[in-house]
C-alpha cells in the first residue's frame, strides 16, 4: 500500500488518542495538586468521609453502606459486561467467514486495506478488553469493601493496635472507584475508534469534542474551589 493511502491513519488517528491521553495526564495532576478543582478529588475526599461515617455509626448505617455498595457493583457489572459483550462479538466477527478488508464503501477516506481493517477490529477489540479488566477489578474491591465496612473498628490485637481503620477501608474503596473511572474513560476511548471504519478524519474530530465534553464534566468552576498546593489524603 502506498504512502498516500496510510498517511491520514498514521497522523490522525494517534494524534487524536495522544489529546486524548494527555488530557487525562493533566487531569491526573490537577487531583493530585488541586483536588477541589476537580470533581474527582471532591468526590474521592466526600467517599472517604463517608467510610468514616459509617464505620463510626455502624449499628444505624449498615444497610445504607450494603446498599449503596450494591449499586455501584451493579454500575461495574453493567460496564463489564457491556464491554466484554463487544470483544466477543468483534472476535465473532474477525473470525468469520466475511471478508474484513471489503471497506463499507470504496471512497472511505485513509487506507482500508485487509491488514488496515483488520488493525482497526484489533485496536477496538483490545481497548473493550482492557476496559472489561479495569471494571473486573473494580468489582473485586468494592466487594471487599462491602465486607469490611460493617466490620467493628474498635478491635484491637495483641499489641493494642486497631486490627481494622477506616482508612484501610477508604483506601480500598478508592481503588475500586480508580479502576472504574479507568474502565469508563478506556470505553469512552473505543467509540472514537469505531468511527475509524469510516475514516481517520472522524476519529480525530470525535477525540477532540470528547475532551471537550469531558473537560466541562471534569472540573468544578466556581471562584471558591480555587484551592492551591491540597493533595488527596
Amino acid at each position: 500500500m502506498e504512502w498516500k493511502d496510510w498517511y491520514a491513519d498514521i497522523i490522525l488517528v494517534p494524534s487524536g488518542f495522544l489529546i486524548f491521553t494527555s488530557y487525562h495526564l493533566w487531569v491526573w495532576h490537577r487531583v493530585r495538586s488541586q483536588p477541589l478543582t476537580t470533581i474527582i478529588g471532591r468526590n474521592a475526599r466526600g467517599r472517604r468521609f463517608w467510610v468514616s461515617a459509617i464505620m463510626k455509626d455502624n449499628d444505624k448505617k449498615n444497610i445504607l453502606a450494603v446498599q449503596t455498595l450494591r449499586n455501584t457493583i451493579m454500575g461495574s457489572t453493567l460496564m463489564a459486561t457491556t464491554s466484554i459483550l463487544l470483544c466477543a462479538g468483534l472476535a465473532a466477527f474477525l473470525s468469520s467467514t466475511y471478508s474484513i478488508k471489503k471497506p463499507l464503501n470504496d471512497t472511505v477516506y485513509g487506507a482500508h486495506g485487509e491488514f488496515m481493517m483488520s488493525l482497526k477490529f484489533v485496536t477496538m477489540l483490545h481497548v473493550f478488553l482492557f476496559s472489561f479488566v479495569s471494571h473486573s477489578l473494580s468489582i473485586r474491591f468494592t466487594n471487599q469493601v462491602n465486607f469490611l465496612v460493617n466490620c467493628p473498628s474498635t478491635h484491637e490485637d495483641r499489641l493494642g493496635q486497631t486490627v481494622l481503620k477506616p482508612e484501610y477501608v477508604s483506601e480500598l474503596l478508592e481503588k475500586g472507584f480508580w479502576l472504574t473511572a479507568v474502565g469508563n474513560r478506556l470505553f469512552y476511548a473505543a467509540v472514537p475508534l469505531l468511527l475509524w471504519i469510516f475514516g481517520p478524519l472522524l476519529v480525530f474530530l470525535c477525540y477532540v469534542v470528547l475532551v471537550i465534553v469531558l473537560y466541562n464534566l471534569d472540573f468544578v468552576f466556581v471562584e471558591d474551589c480555587k484551592v492551591e498546593g491540597e493533595m488527596v489524603v
